[in-house]
């Protein structure tokens, strides 16, 4: 087989992406279905779903709120009605929770911070399990942050979600690569999109700072003095599940343009 050829993954992939109807996991989907992979999403937010399956008819779109064991079981349940089993788990789901100082910062909103980033990447994984167990191709991408090797001042629920999803995934290797489950955790740097911004304009009014002065701040952080694209974290999802990255496992990958702080 040609080597270029080994960097695709197969036709057929049956596909969940977690949180897949806007952002980074709706540009993971997409890139799933042009490699002819099945892909199921789901969101919390009704109306981005809605458009985003009005958008991509090829695509199923599911509601759930990770963080809820009973939706997350019904969301499993609709993976084998729509897909007849499972091979790729994206674990994209997450929150940006709040900005503000440790001693500002509401318990509630801690917790809601974790519910969603780990929590429910648990009670995902649990679930998709016994049907990767099925799978001759399986794999489970973690999706963790540049946060998540990196301290986070103004932003420990985030900070502290993300660590717990590389511990997560390198666990969820060693239990799990024996019966042929490959586990990794990408860490994105700073992305471009709607949510950075979000983020951006949070931590210029933690700070009481122009919001440029922020963003030029973030970049000043990056080797490569750029943001990464979203279509960047996907083609790194593609490599870990095409034959190419067959031996890549239990690894915290960042695609970060070199963030070397943040």
């Amino acid at each position: 087989m040609a080597l270029f050829e080994t960097m695709r993954p197969r036709p057929g992939l049956k596909v969940l992406v977690t949180a897949g109807a806007s952002g980074i996991g709706a540009v993971i989907a997409r890139a799933f279905a042009e490699v002819e992979a099945r892909v199921l999403v789901c969101d919390i937010d009704d109306a981005a779903l809605a458009r985003f399956c009005a958008e991509n008819p090829g695509i199923a779109g599911v509601r759930c709120d990770v963080s809820e064991d009973a939706e997350v079981a019904a969301l499993f349940s609709e993976v084998e009605r729509h897909l007849g089993g499972l091979d790729v788990l994206v674990n994209n789901a997450g929150i940006a929770g709040p900005t503000a100082g440790v001693a500002e910062i509401d318990p509630a909103e801690w917790r809601r911070t974790l519910d969603v980033n780990i929590t429910g990447m648990f009670l995902c994984t649990r679930a998709g399990v016994p049907l990767l167990r099925k799978s001759e191709d399986a794999a489970i991408i973690n999706l963790s942050s540049v946060a998540g090797r990196l301290g986070y001042a103004f932003r420990t629920p985030y900070a502290a979600s993300k660590w717990a999803v590389v511990g997560f995934t390198q666990s969820l290797a060693k239990e799990l690569g024996p019966e042929g489950i490959r586990v990794n955790a990408i860490l994105p740097g700073v992305v471009r999109g709607e949510r950075i911004e979000r983020v951006f304009a949070a931590r210029a009014q933690a700070l009481g700072v122009p919001i440029e002065e922020v963003r030029k701040s973030y970049l000043e952080k990056v080797s490569l003095r750029r943001m990464v694209e979203p279509e960047d974290i996907a083609a790194m999802a593609l490599f870990l599940c095409s034959p190419a990255g067959r031996n890549v496992h239990g690894q915290a990958i960042s695609v970060c343009a070199g963030t070397e702080t943040i």
